[in-house]
């Protein structure tokens, strides 16, 4: 280590070290442990409003089932896959690690819930429709295609 300068060793370290994960400033421990009111006042605005009118039958069912795939699974394990056509209903920090098949409108796309997600949709991991690829514009596209003929 003599012969290396100090500026390289401290550049080793720092690559090192990954990003601890916060939301909104309250890191993954603390958040687990917030009860929903606390919760209700760390979010965006849309999510306050949604948790303040209260959450409903099938969101609280939701987490139940959840709650139940979680301590049903082995230690280390991924939970078994939960499906849900809720796509309205907002992550909460108790969902995290949970496996959802969010319902796209066709098929249940399966996602494993992230710290990342938390105060996000569960639509929006879930994408509705398949994404524009542009080809070669077809016959008629342009005016000028109007007087090639069609053979």
């Amino acid at each position: 280590m003599a012969d290396i300068p100090r500026f390289v060793t401290t550049e080793i370290k720092k690559r090192r070290t990954f990003r601890k994960f916060s939301y909104r400033g309250i890191d993954l421990d603390q958040l687990l442990d917030l009860s929903s009111e606390q919760l209700r006042d760390v979010v965006h605005a849309r999510a306050r409003r949604r948790f303040n009118r209260g959450l409903k039958r099938k969101p609280m069912g939701l987490i139940k089932k959840l709650r139940k795939a979680k301590q049903e699974a082995k230690p280390n394990e991924k939970p078994d896959l939960v499906k849900t056509h809720l796509r309205d209903m907002i992550v909460v920090p108790e969902m995290i690690g949970s496996v959802i098949g969010i319902y796209s409108g066709k098929e249940f796309n399966q996602v494993e819930i992230k710290p990342e997600m938390v105060g996000h949709y569960l639509g929006e991991f879930s994408i509705s429709y398949k994404p524009v690829k542009h080809g070669r514009p077809g016959i008629g596209a342009t005016h000028s295609s109007r007087f090639i003929p069609l053979k």
